[in-house]
């Protein structure tokens, strides 16, 4: 418990003295860098045992199919599919990747299996949403953890093991092509933010006089390139420069809690105004004593076992906070750590003082 508030401390510290510049490029993209998901249907081979069972229906089926194009003939129903599993192929296309391209895909199990280990992705073909095919993919997949059962029905399995990657296993057929040569291109904030794009379109107006920048919502900032920019050479040179300007993003004040795990992380700008806490636990504690009834000689009873609960309330005594008005994240911790606040405590202390008005932040809670 000490150990992950005193993460939350280093967390708030580093926090407060995170308000330095960054990149563009590290906040933002441009928005012709747009990825293009690509989706297939494919089988994996080679499996030990640990394929799809016999009512998974469109295994077989897949399987079948593929061994009728191949010129074999095979019956449906004596068809056996533990070795093999069927899966879905997910991968992302950035724009401007050559034919010839290799990208890693992601493989993920779709009937019944337990386990890819050990498993080769066959021959799969990978599409848009318009079913244009982009890439085939094909090849081992690495899991990064392995499922042991034993005869006896003991079983151990480290990581998961129905999603596994095939690096560098889709071969790139058709490029992406973007529309490079316009009269002006949008900047897309990564974390939308109206002081941030404001800021972001007067850095960029500042460093080029003869470019004009304006911030068209809270997620983009719309670029015109003058004639002179919009040749290939001078706007990849001139895409380079904007993103390597440094800008400094507004941050909003927020509290985010992952009641499950017990994280809690607070950005910078949280402050709370005045207010007196007070927390405390209560203790309860049951005992259970064992009793023998005995009967008297000759009267035909039975010896009976009963318990005897006792059940004790110690209320912990509250230990009282007072912070002063405007008190930041920083204050908080420090306090909270004094007094030996458990992450749980903390998440309690945070969504009272929602309540009470008290957090001048937004609190997400997952």
């Amino acid at each position: 418990m000490k150990r992950i508030i005193t993460l939350l401390t280093i967390v708030t510290v580093c926090g407060i003295s995170l308000s330095t510049k960054v990149r563009v490029k590290d906040i933002s993209h441009f928005q012709m860098e747009n990825s293009t998901p690509l989706i297939g249907y494919g089988l994996v081979v080679g499996l030990d045992g640990t394929g799809d069972s016999k009512s998974t229906r469109f295994t077989i089926q897949s399987l079948v199919n593929m061994m009728e194009r191949m010129g074999v003939t095979v019956d449906q129903e004596q068809v056996k599919v533990k070795n093999v599993a069927a899966v879905m192929v997910t991968a992302e296309l950035m724009p401007y990747m050559a034919i010839g391209s290799k990208i890693d895909v992601t493989v993920s199990s779709m009937g019944d299996a337990s386990s890819l280990q050990g498993g080769t992705l066959l021959f799969t073909p990978l599409a848009d949403a318009l079913g244009n095919v982009y890439a085939v993919a094909q090849g081992p997949i690495f899991i990064g953890g392995f499922n042991i059962s034993s005869g006896a029905g003991d079983q151990f399995r480290n990581n998961y093991t129905l999603v596994g990657r095939v690096p560098g296993g889709a071969n790139i057929e058709k490029q992406v092509e973007g529309e490079f040569l316009t009269n002006s291109v949008k900047l897309h904030l990564e974390n939308p933010d109206y002081t941030t794009a404001s800021r972001l379109a007067g850095v960029i107006a500042d460093k080029f006089s003869d470019v004009k920048a304006i911030a068209v919502d809270e997620a983009n900032v719309e670029v015109f390139l003058p004639e002179a920019k919009r040749e290939s050479g001078e706007m990849v040179k001139f895409f380079a420069e904007v993103e390597n300007l440094e800008i400094e993003p507004d941050i909003p004040a927020r509290v985010v809690i992952n009641e499950k795990t017990g994280t809690i992380v607070a950005g910078q700008h949280v402050t709370i105004s005045s207010v007196m806490l007070a927390h405390g636990n209560l203790n309860i504690e049951v005992k259970s004593t064992p009793l023998v009834s005995q009967p008297e000689a000759f009267s035909q009873g039975r010896t009976v076992l009963t318990r005897e609960a006792d059940i004790t309330v110690e209320p912990e005594i509250a230990r009282i906070l007072y912070m002063e008005q405007q008190a930041n994240i920083g204050d908080l911790a420090k306090a909270l750590n004094s007094i030996g606040a458990t992450p749980r405590d903390i998440i309690a202390i945070f969504q009272a003082l929602k309540a009470a008005g008290s957090l001048r932040a937004e609190l997400i809670i997952m």
